[in-house]
């Protein structure tokens, strides 16, 4: 990813609608999955600059994996202590470490050589029945600047991502779209961007800062699918795909 663009995570992942709605999904999925348990090990695969990591310490001890200084730095500012620095394709952990693990936007990076690997990995420091949180970005077919800026190797089809998971030694229990309601305006804003390829980057197209209302209505249209995912009411489309798994 580049530089700047971890600058941006660390400055807007807090308050941005699109971080603040997923993670309000992700953690309701998550707390779905996990059925009230908590003081469990938990690993943040991949965990950026930290916003959600620091959300995931309600179930339990976090752990957060990073390989990138410009990321860990901002996320230790967050008061994350737990953190190492390493590749999810050879985490430093021990087999059966922890309970669950999350991994959001992360496997689908050029600087992830493996996402099979990576998700093996995953298994394999992962406890017999432990929980695991995937989201990655969906279609290739709707690569625009942003993939571009922050390094996106792939975009993934559901059933590329139920293959995988089962190829890494998972059980899938719920593979689902996420990202619904701006399926629409995030494919018209792609087709734009083709129609217009000299138009010069803000170095931010997907993560502008809007104003305090409209920022509070997007991120209620976004986080709807905290209420709708943990009831597995189907969802037709979205930019993402979620998967809730467990290490069989």
């Amino acid at each position: 990813m580049e530089r700047e663009q971890y600058a941006i995570m660390a400055l807007r992942e807090e308050r941005h609608w699109w971080y603040a709605g997923m993670r309000r999904v992700a953690l309701a999925v998550l707390a779905s999955a996990l059925d009230g348990r908590r003081d469990l090990r938990i690993l943040d695969a991949g965990c950026g600059t930290g916003g959600t990591t620091v959300e995931l310490g309600r179930f339990g001890r976090v752990v957060g994996v990073d390989l990138a200084w410009e990321a860990l730095e901002p996320a230790r500012g967050r008061g994350l202590a737990c953190l190492a620095r390493g590749s999810i394709e050879q985490l430093p952990f021990p087999d059966r470490t922890f309970d669950a693990a999350t991994s959001f936007e992360v496997v689908y990076h050029l600087g992830v050589g493996s996402d099979s690997a990576a998700l093996k990995e995953i298994r394999r420091v992962l406890k017999p029945g432990g929980v695991f949180l995937l989201r990655v970005p969906a279609h290739d077919w709707l690569r625009g600047e942003h993939d571009r800026l922050v390094h996106t190797r792939h975009r993934y089809t559901r059933v590329e991502v139920a293959t995988k998971l089962s190829d890494a030694g998972f059980g899938v229990d719920q593979l689902t779209w996420a990202n619904t309601v701006l399926f629409p305006p995030a494919v018209a804003k792609r087709l734009l961007e083709r129609a217009d390829r000299h138009a010069p980057s803000s170095g931010e197209p997907d993560l502008w800062q809007p104003p305090g209302p409209i920022n509070t209505v997007l991120e209620s249209a976004v986080a709807v699918e905290a209420a709708l995912i943990p009831r597995r009411v189907p969802l037709p489309f979205g930019l993402s795909i979620l998967a809730v798994a467990r290490a069989v």
